[in-house]
């Protein structure tokens, strides 16, 4: 019976102490996202230059010394949370910029595509504060680029979805604009709360729509192409 309670009482020593670095970790995770959640919101609210480690800390609730336990300034702290941010965004706009059936509604493709990107953005306004601020840490801007580079491809992607004839080159700067009156009409609408927030969103909706129209008015099942019954 000893020898039993011996080897029960190891096992149990055994398991706390493989218990104890996972609970750990796990307080580790959760002071990170706290403290990731308190930048956001001073990002948000004073914008990254006059932002400071002892705000975040503040925001957070916890002491400067907890906070330096993570990260070493704010600039660490501003790229964890734009990568974090940046693989959202990443997993979401392949589903929102995935090419469509070109029997597709110009307006219902635009639309779902702008409703999507929207919803992100108002859920985290720290995203645009950081990367259309003026002292972008270089890594983010590194990183922004490449982002950049990547969603232009997909919007060319769709477009192609409705402008199957249309040369490469042209696409493309289809694509530049489509993304410069987004990145406009998105900075609208984030100053904006409430029903005139949802205003701006179905203008900015319309203007990507007025743009386009014209351009894919030839693509079978468009309302004005020829053949196409009225």
């Amino acid at each position: 019976m000893s020898a039993n309670r011996e080897q029960v009482s190891q096992d149990d020593r055994d398991r706390q102490e493989k218990e104890q670095p996972r609970r750990r970790q796990a307080r580790g995770e959760r002071r990170i996202a706290q403290l990731l959640e308190a930048a956001a919101t001073v990002f948000t609210t004073t914008g990254y230059t006059a932002a400071s480690t002892n705000a975040i800390a503040r925001e957070a609730g916890v002491s400067p010394g907890t906070l330096y336990q993570f990260f070493p300034n704010k600039e660490a702290i501003a790229i964890e949370l734009g990568d974090r941010l940046m693989h959202e965004l990443r997993e979401m706009y392949g589903e929102a910029l995935a090419p469509v059936d070109p029997m597709t509604p110009l307006e219902e493709a635009v639309g779902a595509a702008v409703d999507r990107f929207i919803a992100f953005n108002c859920e985290h306004p720290v995203f645009f504060s950081l990367m259309h601020g003026p002292d972008i840490p270089g890594r983010m801007a590194e990183a922004h680029d490449a982002l950049h580079a990547t969603l232009l491809s997909r919007i060319e992607g769709l477009l192609s979805s409705f402008l199957p004839d249309a040369a490469p080159a042209d696409l493309n700067r289809t694509a530049h604009m489509c993304l410069g009156l987004y990145k406009a009409g998105l900075e609208l609408v984030l100053a904006h709360e409430g029903a005139e927030r949802d205003a701006y969103v179905e203008e900015l909706k319309n203007a990507l729509i007025r743009y386009l129209d014209p351009l894919a008015g030839d693509r079978p099942g468009h309302p004005g192409a020829p053949g196409t019954a009225p």
